[in-house]
């Protein structure tokens, strides 16, 4: 029998991190849209990355009812960060469809930007998240050590989550001892992924978020295609049974903590 029939209320998901902007979206959106809706992916965060970017993933918000954004510069993108530009991105967080700042962080495995920079505008985000009262959207990938360090100095006071979470047991202890959420993309479902694995079962029920960072990391058995936020449900079944819980109360658990996080509207 299948885990779910008929007579059951269907799943209600959201994808705390997409990034529906991006051009790879370009020829089926609405589409990518709709499978969502169809498999039960009611809302959708699409996060900006530089300031076209947020200006984009705003504008998608403004016209979709099931999306909301927010906006920030990707470590990657610190170094072309102009600082003249910052108040596009502070015109943009007093929108009330922008619920987060970020994303924002340290990436010491691409190196795309110096990482002094990277220091630079992650510490910047991280006090404009306190001033504004919004929760930071954080990307680590080889630098939790810089990076929690960072946050335990500037502060987090307004919460916020380590999304794509590739850390392990240690990892996830230390960003819950900052009160972060921890948010699962699909890279859980890949047989490498162990340290992923092992933290996932330690993570508090009121602290887990679930995500696609589509169109990257599409879960098994979608892996190596491109990944859209119909698939959260995939990454969600994963961590259910990591947690040996139902999907349902992976669901709802992760559908109240964004909520919550990200003081949406309840559209259930």
């Amino acid at each position: 029998m299948s885990e779910r029939n008929s007579s059951i209320a269907p799943l209600q998901l959201i994808d705390s991190h997409a990034h529906l902007d991006f051009d790879r979206f370009d020829n089926d959106r609405q589409a990518v849209i709709d499978r969502a809706h169809a498999a039960g992916v009611d809302t959708v965060i699409s996060i900006g990355t530089s300031v076209a970017s947020s200006q984009a993933a705003h504008g998608l918000a403004c016209r979709h009812p099931s999306i909301f954004s927010s906006a920030g510069i990707h470590p990657h993108d610190a170094d072309a960060f102009d600082d003249r530009d910052w108040p596009k991105l502070v015109e943009l967080w007093k929108h009330s469809r922008v619920v987060a700042i970020g994303e924002t962080g340290l990436d010491y495995y691409y190196d795309y930007a110096d990482r002094s920079r990277q220091q630079d505008v992650f510490a910047r985000h991280l006090e404009v998240a306190q001033k504004f009262d919004m929760p930071v959207i954080v990307h680590i990938r080889d630098a939790f050590d810089d990076a929690f360090q960072i946050m335990k100095d500037v502060g987090v006071s307004a919460g916020g989550v380590v999304h794509c979470f590739t850390g392990g047991i240690r990892e996830c202890e230390r960003a819950l001892q900052l009160g972060l959420y921890v948010s699962i993309s699909g890279i859980v479902t890949f047989k490498n992924a162990k340290a992923i694995q092992a933290a996932v079962p330690i993570i508090p029920n009121d602290k887990l978020l679930i995500e696609t960072d589509s169109p990257f990391l599409a879960p098994v058995p979608y892996r190596g295609k491109r990944n859209e936020p119909a698939y959260v449900v995939e990454t969600a079944r994963m961590v259910a049974n990591l947690r040996g819980q139902s999907l349902d109360t992976v669901a709802q658990n992760t559908r109240r903590n964004t909520i919550e996080l990200f003081r949406l509207p309840d559209r259930s």
